[in-house]
């Protein structure tokens, strides 16, 4: 796991680290945090086999509906498949999270489709968009209007829930040189507002589409000012901060605060400089949904830890 910290003078992580602090989907495994440090405590099949105790919601991201290129002609198929694992829950999540790119080009067939897929789930989701759902000829009005009521900006906005302060935040606005993530200045006020009155001792969970750590500069994976978005959150005891983009596992612990981005319910990436470039991923067709997956984590009021549990389309 890595451990270089994220005021690195915006050089982000090498390769090298990061390709350390990758988890990839076919050894998932049941994450706790305690004191700052994860923890493994057992391999998916385990984790899922214990009925989950404490407030639990889902973390699914990626989605693409509309992609059918060679490396998953069924986006939508696939899809299908993580919410039936959702639907045969014993116990069902008190929401689900969507970390963005629900569609893959912004159509309103490929958004109705996703809702209609997605209502199967009989679940509450909150939603932020990735830069693919913006992409429509009136730069994400289509989005706004499906998900963006009650919503400031772009789309950002906050709830709470079991004592659990949620923030959604839009970084695929404005994108910044390489394709890096962008907040923006009026964003970061809201933030600032949002927080001012919460008490440190507030659990805190953070989402957004690309990463706000930089996890690989020359990819675009992060986000150029999400360290102003961390001098914001340092001051509380507990952050977790969900992203997705990068179609793959990836968790940190740095201080106070839990990284971890999810898996595609689409197609794979591959692991940062593996490759020339990001994007989609040819694996061998009966391996594909070792890659694919959603994330179940569990908030437990007190001194508890918080659990992640990956879960592939495979297992």
């Amino acid at each position: 796991m890595a451990k270089k910290g994220f005021e690195d003078r915006g050089q982000g992580l090498g390769r090298r680290e990061v390709l350390e602090c990758i988890v990839w989907a076919g050894t998932g495994v049941l994450w706790t945090v305690s004191g700052g440090v994860p923890h493994s405590v057992g391999l998916i099949g385990d984790a899922l086999a214990a009925e989950p105790k404490g407030f639990t919601f889902l973390q699914m991201s990626d989605s693409h509906i509309g992609f059918d290129k060679a490396a998953n002609p069924d986006a939508l198929g696939t899809l299908r498949e993580a919410v039936a694992i959702v639907k045969a829950m014993p116990v069902k999540p008190s929401f689900i999270i969507h970390t963005g790119d629900i569609t893959h080009l912004s159509k309103p067939a490929q958004f109705d489709n996703a809702d209609k897929v997605f209502s199967e789930t009989g679940v509450q989701i909150h939603y932020v968009p990735g830069e693919h759902d913006i992409i429509d000829e009136e730069n994400g009005k289509a989005y706004l209007e499906r998900y963006g009521k009650g919503t400031k900006g772009a789309g950002w906005y906050s709830f709470d829930d079991h004592g659990v302060h949620f923030i959604g935040l839009v970084n695929v606005v404005d994108l910044k040189g390489g394709g890096l993530g962008n907040l923006g200045a009026e964003q970061l006020a809201w933030l600032a507002a949002d927080l001012k009155d919460k008490s440190s001792s507030t659990p805190i969970v953070v989402f957004a589409h690309i990463p706000l750590q930089v996890l690989y500069r020359e990819w675009g994976w992060g986000t150029e000012d999400g360290t102003q978005a961390f001098s914001l959150l340092k001051r509380f005891g507990s952050v977790t901060i969900l992203n997705g983009h990068i179609h793959q596992l990836a968790q940190k612990v740095e201080g106070n605060m839990t990284f971890h981005t999810a898996l595609s319910t689409a197609f794979p990436q591959p692991a940062p400089g593996t490759a020339p470039s990001p994007g989609p991923m040819m694996v061998p067709a009966d391996k594909l949904r070792t890659y694919l997956g959603l994330s179940s984590i569990t908030m437990v009021q007190g001194n508890k830890p918080l659990a992640i549990v990956d879960k592939t389309l495979a297992g």
